[in-house]
């Protein structure tokens, strides 16, 4: 459930929620006589992007998964039993991206709403993305196909992550990062065997970002501060990504008001 207040409607700022946090949980429905119907694993995805500036563009997730797990055996065996599927299961996936950085909001950090009337609530505020679309699943080891896709997005992981994750650059006094040909050939030949590529058409994006939009300008002050004297760095950074929505969202109603002003004067 997404208020229009806590909605992101900028696809550029959803898929950058992605990329700096690529674990995703995939949950798949798949009627199996041998695995549950309803399965989630923990998935590191990378989020290919023709056009990193587009504002229309979702994207597509790469991303592999160990082949004993229940969930690629269930979506192996769903496909095997209907070839006409292509290798695409027959029922839309979902995968949920959050930030790290969560927290309960004690109705006591609503300094203008709880002295007067006392009508607030706990809650919680956190910042986290679902991408909807069709996955394809590269199953067969013995395919060419297969492992040519899992020698890309491997490498395209690792990448992402010892760059972006790690930092190492190797620029700047940082140092270079982990290459998957730093690992014996055939070793990671031999893992690949033990893994299943999964990739995903991204047809529906959506993006939550609760950061007490919905409460008063006082209160948010409340949170803001509030947040900040906990101490901890989850708080810290909620504190900052309050601040940083209210000020954004200041930022916009002022840019509306001034064009709309503008459209009355000509």
């Amino acid at each position: 459930y997404i208020r229009g207040t806590h909605a992101e409607p900028d696809l550029r700022v959803l898929r950058r929620l992605i990329q700096e946090n690529p674990l995703g949980m995939l949950t798949t429905a798949i009627k199996s006589p041998a695995h549950p119907f309803l399965q989630t694993s923990h998935v590191p995805f990378v989020l290919d992007v023709d056009d990193p500036s587009s504002a229309t563009e979702r994207g597509r997730l790469r991303g592999h998964m160990a082949r004993a797990n229940p969930q690629a055996k269930a979506a192996a065996d769903s496909l095997a039993a209907d070839p006409s599927l292509a290798g695409v299961l027959e029922h839309e996936v979902l995968v949920v991206f959050t930030r790290p950085e969560h927290h309960y909001v004690t109705p006591k950090f609503y300094v203008e709403t709880k002295p007067e009337t006392g009508k607030v609530v706990p809650t919680w505020n956190y910042a986290a993305v679902q991408a909807y679309g069709r996955a394809r699943f590269y199953v067969d080891g013995k395919a060419d196909e297969t492992g040519a896709y899992l020698d890309k997005q491997i490498r395209d992981l690792t990448r992402h992550n010892e760059t972006e994750t790690m930092g190492y650059t190797g620029k700047d006094g940082n140092p270079d990062g982990w290459t998957v040909e730093q690992a014996p050939a055939n070793y990671i030949e031999l893992l690949k065997k033990a893994i299943v590529g999964v990739e995903i058409e991204i047809d529906r994006l959506e993006g939550k970002f609760k950061m007490s939009q919905e409460m008063g300008e006082g209160d948010r002050e409340g949170v803001i501060a509030g947040m900040a004297a906990v101490g901890t760095d989850a708080s810290r950074a909620v504190s900052d990504m309050v601040r940083e929505r209210h000020e954004a969202a200041k930022a916009a109603k002022a840019s509306k008001a001034s064009k709309a002003a503008a459209a009355a004067s000509s």
